[in-house]
């Protein structure tokens, strides 16, 4: 849950600012759609690009999270040591010394 904070808020924020930069300099009105003129109206226009600017700032973070993990992290088997495959070199065995 707390990666998910780490995630999603400064997403969040990232994201009321670019909207807030990118529609005083773009009217959505404007906007053509594969050369064609949109009808969505403004609100419409709005809340998509929100989200898909909340998307890719949410992206940006959990990839930074993502490449923040130690090697230990990443190297750590899930399994008990007795539970490992057999010639796992991290295997508890009784035969060894």
């Amino acid at each position: 849950m707390q990666r998910a904070i780490w995630v999603l808020w400064p997403g969040f924020i990232v994201a009321t600012g670019a909207e807030a930069f990118l529609f005083t300099l773009i009217d959505p009105m404007s906007l053509h759609i594969f050369g064609q003129p949109h009808e969505y109206s403004r609100l419409a226009v709005y809340t998509v690009a929100f989200f898909l600017l909340w998307l890719f700032a949410s992206t940006s973070s959990a990839l930074t999270c993502f490449f923040q993990r130690t090697a230990d992290e990443i190297n750590r088997c899930p399994l008990k040591p007795a539970q490992r495959p057999v010639g796992c070199p991290k295997r508890e065995e009784d035969t060894c010394c």
